[in-house]
């Protein structure tokens, strides 16, 4: 069955695979003391810069978790949007594992500014209130639109200026360098972001995750918290080789122009259809809409997808770098079907 449900549904590049095939003969070194790691690592500096400390873990949560975890304490406040994935969709983890106060602030098209976070930036010095310790925001967001390279940069002067850091969860990272037309170093590194959180398996790979230290002097003693929290990964070249064959000959770049162009196709079509509305600026590879809500759960039976606000009766349609030409057109069919029957 195909679907619009969520990048995380489509397959593994074959490319991925046939890297992952190539590095199991023989033996290594285990737990990331091997070539291909090496190598891994040595690509990530090309992309974030020298001095970047890099982290393999197994998922995104471990990433956003652990890489907040040791940049604050137990006293810290993080400051995200409502609609960030460590606030809604990593079953409280963040605070549970990170011993972190999350205060959520109301997004605008998924996306937070200064003005948003200054209210809460008080309380320092005080012993009664968590003290603010870091930003975190998603790029590209949960809302499917993108952080330009200015705005990351005035809320890295902010964090910094009152003593905090600035996190980024990059589940999507590709897709917003593809969006931008820049690389990564320029809307991460350049800008004075402390920590990434970056995603391959939204972007073609099978797993693994990794956590880059912008800001090196943040990295110190990390290898004892990856491994207390269960993330080091004994036959880590699996991790590794997956990123080299992502890095090399820009398969990340072809993936994330893949589902971005499909993104924009579907909502091009969309918009022919006057019982839908497009509720958010399609910018990457997702595309959120307001339906009529007795469509939707006959249309989940042919494309499954997820319904994101069901007060609006918004949906949400990923697209993947597996997305094909004939999956867009039977869904608008789909939908031109339904529009035409009312």
């Amino acid at each position: 069955m195909r679907s619009f449900a969520s990048d995380n549904n489509s397959g593994i590049h074959p490319a991925i695979l046939k890297a992952i095939q190539d590095c199991n003969t023989d033996h290594t070194v285990g737990y990331g003391d091997d070539v291909y790691t090496k190598r891994a690592i040595e690509l990530f500096r090309q992309h974030f810069g020298q001095h970047t400390e890099v982290f393999f873990v197994f998922n995104g949560t471990a990433s956003n978790t652990l890489g907040l975890m040791h940049a604050t304490k137990t006293f810290n406040s993080v400051i995200c949007a409502d609609t960030s994935h460590v606030n809604t969709d990593e079953c409280g983890a963040p605070e549970r594992i990170a011993g972190i106060k999350l205060i959520p602030v109301p997004n605008r098209n998924g996306k937070i500014k200064p003005a948003d976070i200054m209210p809460h930036l008080e309380g320092f010095g005080f012993e009664h209130h968590s003290q603010p310790g870091a930003i975190s925001i998603t790029q590209s967001t949960e809302m499917g639109t993108v952080y330009k390279p200015e705005e990351i940069k005035e809320l890295a002067d902010l964090a910094h200026q009152n003593s905090m850091l600035l996190h980024i969860d990059g589940s999507r990272l590709a897709n917003a360098a593809v969006a931008l037309g820049l690389p990564f170093k320029n809307f991460t590194s350049d800008c004075g972001v402390d920590i990434v959180s970056f995603g391959g398996t939204k972007n073609g790979m099978m797993m693994g995750e990794a956590i880059l230290f912008l800001n090196q002097k943040l990295a110190k003693d990390f290898k004892y918290i990856r491994k207390q929290n269960m993330q080091l990964f004994s036959k880590m070249r699996f991790i590794s080789a997956q990123f080299i064959a992502w890095f090399e000959d820009e398969l990340w770049k072809k993936n994330a122009q893949h589902a971005n162009s499909m993104a924009q196709k579907l909502a091009k079509e969309i918009q022919t259809i006057p019982q839908i509305k497009i509720t958010v600026p399609v910018e990457v590879n997702g595309v959120f809409a307001e339906i009529p809500q007795h469509w939707i759960e006959p249309l989940k039976k042919e494309f499954f997808f997820y319904t994101w606000n069901h007060l609006r009766n918004e949906v949400r349609w990923m697209c993947s770098f597996d997305t094909t030409d004939k999956d867009i057109e039977q869904f608008i069919g789909l939908l031109k079907k339904f529009s035409h029957s009312e």
